[in-house]
């Protein structure tokens, strides 16, 4: 009988395509994927390091894979496997730590699925992680996320991504369009292209470091492929969302309007102390660029709170900032010390009531921009595709501009797209709609 194996995914949309490309090497060698709640014999937790939270759970993961079943294999793969491998084979009931360079060859390592009194550690030196393993979800949603890029050359002073990720390379041009033609032939919609900063695109991507193509390139080559609805791009640098990428995707019939753009911090001082490639003007002017050339457009922004060296006034400095710019939401970050990086021997440090404070302040301004975003966009028409989750009777979908939006739940509606016109927000912040 074939081994049954569950996956989980901490982290960001690149840790899900990679988690999704790994599994489907264990289907073709013959193992049973399973969900990670049922009994499984293996089970692969994909770590995150972005935030101290994300090596918390970690060790809840853990348990529950060990609750379903005290004799499964557990793996623990990803940044924070890379970056404190001996760190996790010490958690209880951890048989098997693997870093960047091996985790794409997991299946090598499971010749005896015993388990360990101590975890078995395989993970090389971050600077020997040069080479560049495709990847891409399927079959988990209407969207694929799909990996152009990894690792990054940055030097932000909070970020501990380059440490776990190595140096920035891409995948070759025609391997992301070839990636891009087989998720289209299963049936899925939309793509969503993911990396760690997927602006500097070309970069290694025939193993050497000039920049064989752009990002620009890349856009202009998905924009040709057959039979592909929809692609959104990911996370991208203000200072490499270039004019000429907007002014494509403003008339493009494939790309979206829709771009989330790392902000980080609203002050020029702090950015200074982050080490961005960038000032809030630059920003500033991306933004309107967007508006002016598609006022339909979605613009989401990451910002981090907390950081060593906010001040009061500083804080209010990105406060007002964001409050004035048209974007329209926030994923707020609080700022958690990380080790290796710069920022943790700063002066300054915020106290954490403070910190909380503040994500709340800003989790509220979220909340106020998307309203006023959802409600900019009542009795327009615009497209939806719909996905497959059922709750208390409803179905949910987004518009091409990133307006979630809710309908009475039908079957044969999964994955379709159609055109609607929006007519209200519910009590939820869902928008409600009528066919057209």
């Amino acid at each position: 009988m074939a081994h049954t194996v569950a996956f989980y995914t901490l982290g960001c949309k690149l840790n899900f395509s990679e988690t999704s490309t790994i599994a489907r090497d264990f289907i073709q060698l013959g193992y049973q994927k399973v969900a990670f709640e049922e009994p499984a014999d293996i089970y692969v937790i994909n770590t995150c390091s972005v935030t101290d939270n994300a090596d918390k759970r970690f060790k809840d993961i853990v348990k529950q894979a060990y609750k379903s079943n005290p004799e499964a294999f557990i793996i623990a793969i990803g940044c924070y496997a890379q970056l404190k491998p001996h760190e996790l084979a010490q958690v209880d009931n951890v048989d098997l730590v693997l870093g960047a360079n091996e985790k794409f060859k997991i299946t090598h390592y499971l010749n005896d699925l015993q388990k360990k009194q101590i975890a078995e550690v395989h993970s090389c030196e971050i600077e020997e992680v040069n080479f560049y393993d495709s990847a891409y979800s399927i079959g988990d949603r209407t969207r694929a996320f799909l990996k152009i890029q990894d690792g990054c050359d940055y030097v932000c002073t909070y970020c501990t991504i380059p440490m776990a990720r190595g140096i920035s390379r891409s995948d070759t041009l025609n391997n992301v369009l070839k990636n891009a033609s087989e998720i289209t032939e299963k049936g899925i919609k939309e793509i969503v292209l993911t990396g760690v900063n997927i602006g500097d695109y070309g970069k290694g991507e025939l193993g050497n470091k000039k920049h064989e193509h752009t990002f620009f390139d890349l856009v202009k080559a998905l924009d040709e492929v057959k039979g592909l609805d929809r692609v959104r791009i990911s996370s991208i640098e203000p200072n490499l969302l270039k004019n000429e990428i907007i002014d494509f995707v403003g008339q493009s019939k494939t790309f979206v309007p829709h771009f989330h753009i790392p902000l980080q911090s609203g002050s020029n001082t702090l950015l200074k102390l982050m080490k961005r490639r960038y000032q809030r003007e630059l920003y500033a002017e991306k933004v309107k660029f967007i508006k002016n050339l598609m006022p339909d457009a979605c613009v989401g922004v990451d910002v981090i709170i907390g950081f060593p060296g906010e001040t009061d006034d500083l804080f209010l400095e990105t406060y007002q900032f964001l409050n004035e710019l048209d974007i329209s939401y926030l994923h707020v970050f609080t700022y958690s010390e990380r080790p290796n990086t710069e920022a943790i021997l700063m002066d300054g440090a915020v106290p954490q009531n403070v910190r909380h404070k503040r994500s709340k302040m800003l989790r509220g301004l979220s909340v106020k921009k998307r309203r006023a975003f959802y409600e900019s966009q009542l009795g327009k028409q615009k497209t939806v595709l719909l996905e497959s989750e059922n709750k208390d009777g409803f179905m949910f979908g987004f518009t091409e501009n990133y307006v979630k939006v809710k309908t009475p739940y039908r079957e044969e509606f999964i994955n379709t797209s159609h055109h609607v016109k929006l007519n209200k927000i519910d009590d939820d912040g869902h928008v409600l709609f009528e066919f057209v």
